[in-house]
């Protein structure tokens, strides 16, 4: 059964009764603040002024009683069991750009090693994509009900090849239970996207700086190449933070870009504990203190942080302590998947 949901700002679709809020808004074309599309982050919460909802698996400690007392619930677990008006806690529609969420059945034509426990996925995929550099996609995990959010590291100019940078996580029922054990190329998959609000939104005055951990580097090669290529950017500083250099990737690549915009573009590999012994002559320690050194103010800059949560909020004080308002940093915030031990993707 079908539902018609209304929100604060006029705002109207259907939303079936086997399906989140949030996923039938996107669907539609609808905006509703959103992150980690499972449920971890509470980024999505919304209140319900009139009308009733299924809260479905929502957790206790990011949607406590309290809160679905008091009109509260997550969109992206909430099933309608009635027609709902509901106000979006979010930030403003205005600031982002609505890309509608669509089903996709990929191919899967590159799978190659790249780093210590990490794998470049490129799909191609049967309709051409329309996202924002920054967002993400979630594959479904054959066999089972679970999906798995990973990063679009491609630009949207050819939104049929769809590139991923995905780190193994021990035990991971979407890593070692499937993409690192029976993965390969020529495989059929299935994904859906885009989705998330951890993006780049046209033309920026300030200089931006980029600083990814791991595979948060992903987004970020998204975001840097599109602007490079669209000048939405005045200039761009990269920032990976890495521990050793066997996890280190795609060094060759941000050099090349480096070498191509030398005005624009600044690269800076940084590795946390790389042995002293080893030929690595570039920058140690912690991403963070590699930014802290560099700059003696952040005033006329934004920045876009993805990665482990320490990182983001060692990054986010770092930035603060240099005077950048918290409205200029752009936050993509690794958190746990439900029935996965470690993190693999998603914000805030």
């Amino acid at each position: 059964m079908s539902y018609s949901v209304t929100l604060g700002d006029g705002t109207r679709f259907d939303a079936p009764g086997d399906q989140p809020v949030l996923e039938s808004a996107l669907r539609a074309g609808a905006w509703m603040a959103h992150a980690c599309s499972q449920g971890t982050c509470g980024t999505c919460k919304f209140k319900i002024e009139e009308g009733t909802v299924d809260h479905g698996s929502s957790c206790t400690d990011v949607l406590p009683p309290c809160d679905r007392s008091a009109g509260l619930a997550l969109a992206c677990q909430a099933r309608p069991t009635s027609d709902l008006t509901a106000s979006v806690l979010g930030e403003d529609k205005g600031r982002r750009v609505s890309h509608p969420l669509k089903d996709h059945t990929g191919r899967v034509i590159e799978l190659t090693t790249v780093a210590s426990d990490t794998v470049r996925l490129v799909v191609q995929v049967d309709e051409p994509m329309e996202f924002s550099p920054g967002q993400y996609c979630e594959f479904s995990v054959p066999g089972t009900d679970l999906r798995r959010q990973y990063s679009i590291a491609s630009t949207p100019c050819d939104g049929t090849r769809l590139e991923f940078h995905i780190r193994r996580v021990s035990g991971g029922a979407a890593t070692d239970g499937w993409i690192f054990r029976d993965l390969a190329e020529g495989h059929e998959v299935q994904l859906r996207g885009p989705l998330g609000t951890f993006l780049l939104d046209g033309v920026q005055e300030e200089t931006a700086i980029l600083i990814g951990g791991g595979t948060g580097l992903a987004p970020l090669k998204s975001i840097a190449v599109h602007a490079l290529e669209n000048n939405l950017l005045p200039k761009i500083s990269l920032y990976h933070g890495c521990r050793t250099a066997s996890d280190l990737y795609d060094v060759e690549f941000f050099r090349d870009l480096r070498d191509a915009y030398p005005d624009t573009f600044s690269y800076h590999p940084v590795l946390s504990d790389e042995p002293g012994e080893s030929s690595w002559d570039g920058a140690r320690g912690l991403i963070t203190e590699a930014v802290l050194e560099d700059y003696s103010t952040c005033r006329g800059h934004v920045a876009f942080l993805c990665g482990p949560p320490a990182m983001i909020e060692a990054g986010v004080k770092v930035l603060r302590r240099r005077r950048m308002p918290s409205r200029l940093m752009h936050r993509e915030e690794f958190t746990p998947a439900a029935g996965d031990p470690v993190a693999v993707a998603r914000s805030a």
